[in-house]
């Protein structure tokens, strides 16, 4: 079993069966959203969640709209297992950093608190400083410091 101690600046460190700092699991998941390979994408994947992990994500406001319209009332989207979160993770590599020249950025600051770790992200063009997107993550770990649930909270 994993124990924790905390740092300076309030993140903790893993022993044991543990695999980092809250930072460094920060940074690990933003690498893995700008990740271009395929197959390195999908290692990231297998090393960050755990086998039956989920990440779960309530769409933007237009979206839930829409599906309000169809007699949707929850609208929150997941993505389950490796293979389900490879996907969601190459649509959005797709769209916004190959298709849509962005890049993900972390925020620094990651904390942890017991088995969750909470961080910020934002997307900016690469060399540009401007935020055009951004939100909040709250990852679930396991015993293992892979992420069980993943949830994703978009918008400034």
């Amino acid at each position: 079993m994993s124990t924790r101690t905390s740092t300076d600046n309030g993140t903790s460190v893993g022993t044991g069966t543990g695999t980092g700092t809250a930072q460094g699991i920060a940074d690990r998941y933003v690498a893995l959203w700008n990740e271009p390979d395929p197959e390195r994408r999908r290692r990231a994947v297998e090393e960050l969640w755990a086998a039956g992990g989920v990440h779960l994500l309530q769409p933007p406001e237009d979206l839930r709209e829409r599906a309000a319209e169809l007699g949707f009332t929850d609208t929150v989207l997941e993505a389950r297992g490796h293979d389900a979160l490879e996907r969601r993770v190459a649509r959005a590599h797709e769209e916004f950093v190959a298709g849509g020249g962005y890049a993900f950025r972390g925020q620094g600051g990651a904390i942890r608190v017991g088995d969750a770790v909470k961080l910020s992200w934002v997307m900016v063009r690469p060399g540009e400083e401007e935020v055009l997107g951004g939100g909040v993550e709250v990852l679930v770990l396991d015993e293992n410091d892979r992420i069980t649930a993943d949830y994703q909270f978009p918008g400034l």
